[in-house]
């Protein structure tokens, strides 16, 4: 599953995983852990302050040509009080012709344009081989740019969308969406503070965004001059000099494509014996040898790789074949010595001859990418060359590999939590990098993988061995979406998991799965299928006869009745009480409780509620998990509110807003501070008295982002008016 460590070696020996897919600021390196990983920990901004975001790919070659197409840019988006307040273009051509490269270029010469950010999602990788992007999931991660706190982005677009608009406003901000297929897409996340821009790429002409008032712009492949000095630049000038009717066929061979220029210059570059005339010949044969290959228009490019892929030594053209089969958008090195089977100095050599050859580029973050069109090539190449075990082989160490670490991550957050797979011997000799001093917050990693790891599930779902990995994986990978709600990404994972536990035959796993899934399903808005996935659940769970699993289902089948119907609320807590009681599972049951207690409550039967939460905080306290106990500590002060208790009130929820401050439950604090400010407002208390709470919990939630901080905003505002 991994490979042993080792000492001082080449520039890649060091696996690393990495902490955002770009990397921007100061990077701190931790111990190098398990399996030769080095995490790099990117760290987190002080609470309140957020980071003026910088995302836009950099330059990792010199920019040639396209000066029209900038002087465009340029002119289409200065500052005109008759021009629309939002500039919008859309970028289209060729893959691999540069229209990434062009923006991040327009990008830098002009960032002081953008004072408050630039903004980067590529599609491709919120698609991760799917056949379409969740242009929810790219609100998502505009609004994290934004200094959103992930528990304050809403969970449907069109929620999203407005809270994008809320917090663009004002703004000058360059967004830039990559590698977008659907023009609808793009109009959502328009921003909307005057002077921003938003720029599209895609391989094809999305002509609806005209509609919309986006600037057409076809990025067309290099001319004649400009493929000339990017061979210049890579190879020399003097060697374009010396023989330019070479140098001249090797630029239309290559189709004024920068990336075939690039991996053809890379050849010239390091192989002294090769001319110029030498490598037009063998482009203008390549061809005619790749006629059977599926990259269609793009054969001149095709011939440029295989060009350079000849020219590596036998493990690196093995190594290029195989991680052309792995299912992640990134990896890093840790991650490719699993995928290929060598050890770390070997993957570090075969990283640096495909990075030297241009076949694979390095990201900022240290990890590793390769072009769209190399990875057809390398999967192509693979799909010819190894026997038909390799790729499923591949496919069951990286999915070993992420389920050992993802295990790890969902232990180190919480450890007393049901899960159904027995990971004992798998983890038994794997040493945990989150609990090292210095070691990577697990959410943070598992935030940085998820795409990866979503990838992997996918990947493994069509192998028909790995149904159990399979949902063992989705079972532990769901506790980052517990904190961070990609609902897309919970919802698919916990679908493949279901599947892969009905495989496997395990009722128990499926109930399971199942049951988690009405959560991102009811959040979605998709309440029937969130009950047929809660009655598959029931059954699953009484097959197989597991207590805890059945207690798990009833509590979930409560919080879907809590929309509805309260008496079937409060009938499935306390089955899932009685049943988490039956089993010995103390914290289950005091979970089950405090929802009776809350449900009890809202039903009116505050009395009850109080004696069901005070039991509720007595088992939660006796299990030392003070977080969930200041929790119910909240509601008990709250069902004391409805009682007209004040007194009682104000200690209880006075209490639980210190110990969910001193737990960095930013979120739970402001809720208990907002419910004390009621509290203390009823029973007469002085503004004076009232309004510190109110301020406190407003700065919480603007530091997060909160949609609700404009209406504490207006409700300061209008007691400071009635004073």
């Amino acid at each position: 599953m991994t490979t042993p460590s080792s000492g001082d070696g080449p520039r890649h020996t060091d696996s690393r995983n990495d902490f955002s897919g770009t990397s921007h600021g100061p990077v701190v390196q931790a111990a190098a852990i398990h399996g030769g990983i080095t995490f790099h920990v990117q760290p987190a901004a002080p609470v309140g302050e957020w980071a003026v975001p910088d995302e836009i790919p950099p330059l990792t070659v010199r920019f040639r040509n396209r000066d029209r197409m900038l002087d465009l840019l340029d002119g289409s988006f200065v500052r005109d009080p008759d021009r629309a307040s939002v500039g919008f273009a859309a970028m289209y051509g060729l893959p691999g012709v540069g229209k990434t490269t062009l923006v991040s270029r327009w990008a830098e010469r002009g960032r002081e344009r953008f004072p408050d950010g630039q903004i980067y999602v590529d599609f491709a990788a919120l698609r991760g081989g799917t056949a379409g992007a969740d242009v929810s999931e790219a609100a998502w991660c505009c609004l994290k740019s934004l200094g959103v706190d992930a528990a304050y982005i809403p969970t449907a677009l069109a929620d999203r969308t407005r809270l994008l608009r809320t917090r663009t406003a004002g703004k000058r901000l360059l967004v830039f969406l990559d590698n977008i297929t659907d023009p609808s897409h793009a109009v959502a996340l328009l921003p909307k503070g005057r002077g921003s821009v938003l720029l599209v790429a895609s391989g094809s002409r999305l002509g609806e965004l005209a509609l919309d008032g986006a600037l057409m712009m076809h990025v067309e492949p290099l001319d004649r001059e400009s493929g000339l000095e990017v061979l210049a630049d890579r190879c020399g000038a003097g060697t374009v000099a010396a023989d330019p009717d070479a140098a001249d066929e090797v630029v239309r061979l290559c189709g004024g494509l920068p990336v075939a220029l690039h991996v053809a210059a890379a050849r010239l570059a390091t192989e002294s014996r090769l001319t110029l005339a030498g490598l037009a010949a063998e482009l203008a044969d390549e061809p005619r040898r790749l006629a059977g290959m599926s990259l269609g228009k793009d054969r001149s490019v095709a011939a440029a790789f295989d060009l350079a892929y000849r020219e590596l030594t036998p493990e690196a053209a093995r190594f290029y074949r195989l991680m052309g089969w792995y299912p992640g958008a990134a990896f890093d090195t840790g991650v490719a010595a699993v995928a290929t089977g060598l050890d770390p100095e070997r993957t570090a050599d075969a990283l640096d001859a495909l990075t030297a050859a241009c076949l694979l580029e390095e990201t900022p973050d240290g990890r590793f990418r390769f072009h769209d069109l190399v990875r057809l090539h390398a999967a192509e190449r693979a799909a010819e060359e190894e026997a038909p075990a390799e790729r499923p082989a591949l496919v069951r160490r990286v999915t070993l590999h992420y389920l050992a670490l993802t295990a790890l991550a969902d232990r180190a957050v919480r450890l007393d939590r049901l899960r159904i797979a027995d990971l004992g011997q798998l983890l038994a000799d794997v040493p945990d990098p989150f609990t090292v001093p210095d070691g990577p917050a697990p959410l943070a990693w598992l935030e940085a993988e998820h795409r990866n790891i979503l990838g992997v599930l996918r990947a493994a779902a069509r192998e028909e061995e790995l149904h159990t990995e399979v949902w063992q994986l989705a079972e532990a990978f769901t506790v980052l979406f517990f904190h961070h709600r990609h609902l897309g990404d919970w919802r698919e994972s916990l679908e493949l998991g279901a599947a892969a536990a009905a495989e496997a035959l395990v009722p128990a796993a499926e109930a399971r799965l199942r049951s988690l899934l009405s959560r991102p399903l009811m959040d979605l808005g998709e309440y029937e299928a969130a009950r047929r996935e809660l009655d598959t659940a029931e059954a699953c769970a009484e097959v197989a006869d597991h207590l805890v699993v059945r207690a798990s289902v009833q509590e979930f089948s409560g919080r879907y009745w809590d929309r509805t119907d309260p008496a079937r609320a409060m009938e499935a807590y306390r089955s899932a009480l009685d049943l988490s009681t039956a089993a010995g599972e103390l914290r289950g049951a005091a979970i089950a409780s405090y929802f009776l207690g809350c449900a009890q409550d809202a039903a009116g039967d505050h009395r009850a509620a109080l004696d069901t939460l005070r039991d509720a905080h007595q088992q939660l306290t006796a299990r030392e998990d003070p977080r969930m106990a200041a929790r119910v500590r909240m509601a008990i002060g709250i069902a004391h509110g409805h009682l007209g208790e004040s007194r009682d009130a104000i200690a209880e929820l006075s209490a639980a807003a210190e110990i969910l401050r001193a737990e960095k439950a930013t979120h739970y604090e402001a809720q208990a501070l907002v419910a004390l400010a009621d509290i203390l407002e009823s029973s007469g208390s002085a503004p004076r008295d009232v309004r510190p709470h109110l301020e406190h919990a407003l700065k919480i939630y603007e530091a997060g982002g909160s949609p609700r901080a404009e209406e504490l905003r207006e409700r300061l505002e209008e007691e400071s008016g009635a004073g």
